[in-house]
């Protein structure tokens, strides 16, 4: 079991009792990607893998132990609790210690090291910035990530680094009495082979796209007076693909944005342009008359076949035109979003993919790693093809990374996802004065954040750190149905 097989199997994890199931299942999938992984509670260990007929692993909470065991290799490891500490009880205790346990156990297993160690998390900057906040120095909280949670050198110091130019981004960013607003456009071209997000075919909801604005509008406009008093630091239309829109409908959206919300003291309005294929210079021309200062242009990778593969019906050329027209029709904060990882690229296919990219001088590029999510159609293709197609690795990681700082950029916001191939990491890099503060300020919470359309989540920060959230229903046609009960539940998270 120990060693990574290429054939997807069921992998069974047993434990004695309810207890962090979620923690357990992340770790072992991290280390063993191409099993499918399962978490079962059971009184009594099963004796030898023929018992169950697949690959096992044991784990037994006692009020003064945890032990990890795979029996059909005769490996087993314990840790023993302090005194005074029950570790068959739920608790932060129990909790670390049993992460601390298994990764280690697995690391000795495989003889593999996971980049981020055993953190599971979305947020791992997050952990540096409240540990600096609290006093400690830069090298202080790279060693404190290294030995909690077995973060990597380089991971450490890269989180470190994000941390501390994010808390200078920020400076001016109003926290307490201010907020961001994120507006959902679920529309796209198509729908790609990798996205689980909410998203719609144009083509098939065409009919339905102003019934869709109507309801939104209604939204923005019945909401925006929860947030009177407060400054509105920077606003997002994201999706989906925002620019699967009529001129007339974007324009028809801006609009009545800046009708309800006040714009005079907006530091950031971003618009994910996204796929080449949505963008027009009539649509570009309505974006700039709206004052957009920040556009996406998401190429995902220069290689035309593996653009086909999954399922982006644009061309590399579409690509370089959609931004050339961009730079043209005077926008000069334009970002650009890769994918490493996807089907059957290689670290060449990445340098090449840079290599064009560099020719076009984005302002900022993000750079993400291929995440395996049970809702797209990326699962299927896996299970058709194997999971070692799907070739994310320190050599692209670095290949990005130096392509970036070529451009004179620095990395400025992380964050991660479940089942991200090779275990890494989303990083967005930017040159100075064209981070994207929206991009920072979802990922560290660090605000407060009213989402409207479909499929979006609004949270609420609250003085003493709780943050509560409200979703959307995720269906267009349930969001148009019932927009009443998406409006009142933002007045019931912002307490009106």
């Amino acid at each position: 079991m120990c060693k990574n097989s290429e054939i997807i199997t069921v992998m069974i994890a047993a434990v004695n009792i309810e207890l962090y199931r979620y923690e357990i299942h992340s770790l072992l999938k991290a280390f063993y990607p191409e099993e499918d992984v399962r978490v079962v509670v059971t009184g009594q260990e099963p004796r030898k893998k023929k018992d169950l007929g697949i690959p096992w692993i044991y784990i037994d909470y006692a009020q003064d132990s945890i032990r990890v065991r795979i029996p059909e290799e005769d490996r087993s490891a314990a840790l023993q609790a302090p005194a005074g500490d029950n570790y068959a009880a739920k608790g932060p205790a129990c909790k670390g210690a049993l992460k601390h346990l298994l990764y280690d156990f697995l690391n000795a297993c495989t003889g593999k090291s996971l980049p981020w160690g055993e953190l599971i998390g979305i947020r791992p900057t997050k952990i540096a910035m409240q540990h600096m906040a609290a006093g400690a120095s830069a090298e202080e909280t790279a060693a404190y990530m290294e030995k909690e949670f077995r973060v990597s050198r380089e991971k450490s110091l890269l989180a470190v680094d994000i941390a501390e130019r994010e808390r200078r981004i920020l400076s001016d960013i109003h926290y307490k009495d201010g907020y961001s607003l994120y507006v959902g456009v679920p529309f796209c071209p198509t729908t790609c082979l990798y996205c689980s997000f909410t998203s719609f075919p144009i083509a098939a909801w065409r009919e339905r796209v102003d019934a869709y604005l109507d309801a939104l509008i209604r939204e923005i406009r019945e909401t925006s007076g929860l947030m009177k008093g407060r400054i509105l630091d920077t606003v997002y239309i994201g999706g989906g693909t925002p620019t699967t829109l009529e001129p007339d409908q974007l324009d028809r959206l801006l609009t009545a944005i800046e009708t309800w919300f006040p714009m005079d003291r907006i530091q950031e309005f971003t618009v994910e342009a996204g796929r080449p294929d949505s963008i027009t210079a009539e649509k570009l021309r309505t974006l700039r008359r709206h004052k957009i200062t920040r556009i996406s242009v998401n190429p995902q990778t220069m290689k035309e076949e593996t653009l086909k593969i999954i399922g982006r019906r644009h061309t590399v050329d579409q690509t370089v035109q959609a931004f050339r027209l961009a730079r043209q029709e005077g926008f000069d904060n334009i970002n650009m979003d890769i994918i490493l990882g996807l089907p059957e690229e290689t670290p060449e296919d990445v340098a090449e993919t840079l290599r064009r990219i560099e020719e076009l001088d984005p302002d900022s590029l993000t750079v993400h790693s291929l995440a395996v999510k049970r809702a797209s159609r990326l699962q299927q293709w896996i299970e058709q093809n194997g999971f070692s197609a799907l070739n994310n690795t320190d050599e692209s990681m670095r290949i990005a990374a130096e392509g970036a700082a070529r451009m004179g950029m620095v990395p400025y916001y992380l964050y991660r996802q479940k089942n991200m191939s090779g275990n890494f990491e989303n990083v967005g890099y930017a040159r100075e004065g064209r981070y994207g503060i929206y991009n920072i300020l979802i990922m560290e919470e660090t605000q407060s954040i009213l989402a409207l359309g479909a499929g979006s989540i609004s949270k609420a920060l609250f003085e003493n750190g709780r943050i509560e959230r409200a979703d959307n229903c995720k269906d267009v046609a349930t969001y148009i149905e019932t927009i009443e009960e998406m409006i009142a539940r933002k007045r019931r998270l912002f307490g009106l």
